[in-house]
């Protein structure tokens, strides 16, 4: 009767424990895509990138996009510089392809590669970390005294990250990505970034809401390197699918 005792009480700690393991899971994720939701993740958005790279003994560089985004598919075309003008990035179910007027098809890239400076071609696209990466290990933080929740997560495996490790610190009050760090499968810090939200756009309740407006990125690797990336005042609206088409990316 004791043995039985003992294994009830056991079994009721251990179902208490997995219900509260699961139930911070659930908080986790719902806090990344909450963040998710505040760096793009929307039915339509059209808005103008500058990415502005400087290094120490190099001159300042400036590229300007226009960008369409929907979910976490982006199509953006370059504005700026005047010899870039009409080449095109296309980015749709994970996949990335780059096009300009003088090829004959698109031609597939990567979400690595170099976009300006320390910007690389997937931080022109919606963060999707509550689906694209798994936290393992989530604990408290903060950032110039902002409470926050630290998440050290993984990019699952068959999934097309721009990044294999982030350790992303998320505003417990605003719900948004405030700074994130970028390593390597091996963990080695290759960046660091600092984002800011002064763009709103109407959150689900109806009442404005944080929108990503400035990201700072910091070359961990090449001292004295920052490459900014500053967001129009964001316009919403309905895009059509074949926007992300890559058989039309040419037109």
């Amino acid at each position: 009767m004791r043995t039985i005792l003992r294994l009830t009480v056991l079994a009721g700690i251990l179902a208490a424990v997995l219900a509260r393991a699961a139930g911070t899971n659930d908080e986790a994720v719902a806090m990344l895509r909450a963040a998710d939701r505040a760096r793009g993740n929307l039915d339509g958005v059209v808005w103008t990138v500058h990415v502005v790279a400087a290094e120490e003994g190099a001159a300042t560089r400036s590229n300007a996009y226009r960008v369409k985004a929907r979910g976490f598919d982006v199509l953006a075309e370059v504005l700026e510089p005047a010899r870039q003008k009409g080449n095109k990035l296309l980015m749709h179910a994970g996949n990335m392809w780059f096009a300009k007027p003088d090829l004959s098809k698109p031609v597939p890239i990567s979400q690595r590669q170099r976009l300006a400076g320390s910007a690389a071609n997937g931080d022109l696209a919606a963060t999707n970390y509550a689906e694209d990466y798994e936290p393992s290990a989530v604990t408290a933080g903060e950032v110039d005294g902002e409470p926050c929740r630290v998440f050290d997560l993984k990019a699952r495996p068959g999934r097309s990250c721009t990044y294999d490790r982030v350790v992303d610190y998320v505003s417990v009050a605003r719900q948004v990505g405030v700074r994130a760090e970028y390593y390597t499968s091996s963990g080695k810090l290759i960046k660091t970034a600092r984002m800011a939200y002064d763009n709103t756009v109407a959150g689900a309740d109806g009442r404005p809401a944080p929108f990503i407006s400035g990201i700072v990125i910091r070359d961990a690797i090449v001292t004295n390197s920052t490459t900014a990336m500053v967001f129009s005042a964001p316009l919403l609206q309905t895009l059509a699918p074949e926007t992300f088409d890559v058989n039309l990316l040419r037109r």
